[in-house]
C-alpha cells in the first residue's frame, strides 16, 4: 500500500473509533437493559400515536418493542389527544429486576369502527397498564395487546387517504363525513 493509501486508512480508522466513543448510548441497541423500560413503552406509543399500526407495511415499525409476532385485525382505533407514560420506578409495579408494569394514561377523544367507518365520540382518561419484561436481553411489552391509539390529526390524514383512494362514491361520502366527524372532535 502507498502512504496516501495507508494514511487515509488510519484517519477513516480513527473518525470511526471516535464516533463510537463519543456516541456512547446515543446509538445503544434499542430495548437494550441498560435503558429504562419505560423508554420502550414511549418509543411503542410514540409509534402508534403516529399510526404505526394502521397498515401492514408500518406495523414492522413497532415489531421490535413488542414480544408478539403477529398484530391481529383492529376493527377499531382509539383517537387520542396524547399519552403520558409514568416514567418514575415509583409509579411501576415492580414484579421483579426483569419485570415491571408501568401505568400509561391516554386522553382518549373516541374510536373510529373501521368496518362502518363511523366514529363514536367518548372524551375520557383512559389508564392502561403495560408489562414490561427482559426477553433475550432487552425490553419487550409483553401484554397487553390493545387496539391501535392514534392522535387525532394522524387519523384525519388517514381517513383522507382512504377517502382519495375510494372509487364507490357512496364510501367517499361516508369518508368524507367522517373526517369532518374527526376533525370537528374534541
Amino acid at each position: 500500500m502507498t502512504p496516501n493509501v495507508v494514511g487515509r486508512f488510519v484517519f477513516c480508522l480513527c473518525q470511526l473509533l471516535a464516533l463510537v466513543l463519543l456516541a456512547g448510548d446515543g446509538i445503544a441497541q434499542t430495548g437494550s437493559l441498560k435503558h429504562s423500560p419505560a423508554e420502550v413503552v414511549k418509543r411503542y406509543l410514540a409509534l402508534d400515536y403516529k399510526g404505526a399500526r394502521l397498515d401492514a407495511m408500518s406495523v414492522e415499525t413497532v415489531a421490535s418493542y413488542t414480544s408478539w409476532d403477529e398484530e391481529p385485525t383492529w376493527g377499531r382505533v382509539v383517537v387520542t389527544r396524547g399519552f403520558v407514560v409514568a416514567e418514575q420506578y415509583r409509579q411501576w409495579e415492580v414484579i421483579d429486576r426483569l419485570e415491571v408494569v408501568i401505568p400509561v394514561t391516554f386522553q382518549v377523544i373516541g374510536s373510529v369502527y373501521l368496518e362502518t367507518a363511523g366514529f363514536v365520540q367518548e372524551v375520557e382518561t383512559e389508564e392502561v397498564r403495560f408489562r414490561v419484561k427482559a426477553v433475550k436481553n432487552r425490553w419487550k411489552i409483553v401484554e397487553p395487546m390493545f387496539p391501535p391509539h392514534v392522535g387525532q390529526k394522524r387519523m384525519v390524514n388517514f381517513v383522507r387517504e382512504a377517502w382519495v383512494k375510494e372509487t364507490d362514491p357512496a364510501k367517499r361520502d361516508r369518508l368524507g363525513a367522517l373526517q369532518d366527524e374527526l376533525r370537528k372532535a374534541k
